[in-house]
């Protein structure tokens, strides 16, 4: 998972929205609310082409779901179930592109809360979840850092699933090369090359890895968290190198 930036909704599609809700709000009781949310959203023609544009804008990758950031996204996935929440199920801020898998098969109505009933999952367009989450990158698995970092682990089976871990082994060395192909392309001064590295590299599956090196790049116990990897530590702060990658994303770490 890697922080988004929530993409804004045209007037029209975003008043339609508004107009679900009413209608699911007028109705009298919880049981008829939920009911009216879920016979609304299995007839969403109208606004679902806005939908899922809007995410896709915000998706990681090329239109990556934004749990595993592996598989493409093709659901429109509410953060707070609709189950749950019937009033948000037209609620723009509660809509996340998924993939079927991460979807269907491990979040389903799964949505744990803290004894304050806060969400234990963390919403990666409203917060970083590099802040509950630590990814061990020679080894492709994560760490959770608090109890949403690991409720999130437990919920997507992001250590579980083992082609997503094989996977993260995978993109940390390509990352590798990538940082360092760009690296040669500069000193030969070929900045075409350069940028394309830079754009396919943001373009791959699973770019939590890239995200993470940088970001642990930066952390004050970098040296450890790269042992026996100084030289690629070198490359992630090198400063013409990080302003290369990270504004192309629009990040900064």
């Amino acid at each position: 998972m890697i922080r988004l930036r929530r993409a804004v909704l045209e007037a029209d599609t975003a008043e339609r929205l508004r107009g679900y809700t009413d209608d699911i709000r007028r109705q009298a009781t919880e049981r008829e609310r939920k009911d009216r949310a879920k016979e609304l959203w299995a007839n969403r023609r109208q606004v679902r082409p806005a939908l899922v544009k809007g995410l896709a804008e915000m998706a990681p990758g090329h239109e990556r779901c934004m749990y595993c950031g592996d598989s493409q996204g093709t659901d429109i996935d509410h953060f707070e179930p609709k189950s749950l929440a019937p009033l948000r199920t037209f609620d723009w801020l509660n809509h996340l592109l998924a993939c079927l898998f991460c979807n269907s098969n491990q979040k389903r109505n799964l949505f744990p809360t803290a004894a304050d009933g806060s969400p234990l999952l963390v919403d990666p367009t409203v917060e970083d979840p590099l802040d509950h989450l630590r990814l061990v990158l020679p080894l492709g698995t994560y760490r959770g850092l608090t109890d949403r970092g690991r409720a999130c682990i437990e919920v997507f089976g992001l250590n579980e699933r083992a082609v997503l871990v094989k996977g993260r082994v995978d993109a940390y060395w390509t990352a590798r090369d990538s940082v360092e192909l760009w690296r040669t392309a500069m000193d030969k001064g070929d900045r075409d090359k350069a940028k394309r590295i830079v754009r396919v590299a943001w373009d791959r599956p699973l770019i939590d890895v890239l995200v993470a090196m940088f970001h642990q790049s930066g952390h004050p116990a970098a040296d450890a968290l790269f042992a026996g990897e100084e030289e690629l530590l070198g490359l992630l702060l090198d400063s013409e190198l990080r302003t290369a990658f990270l504004h192309f994303r629009g990040v900064n770490y």
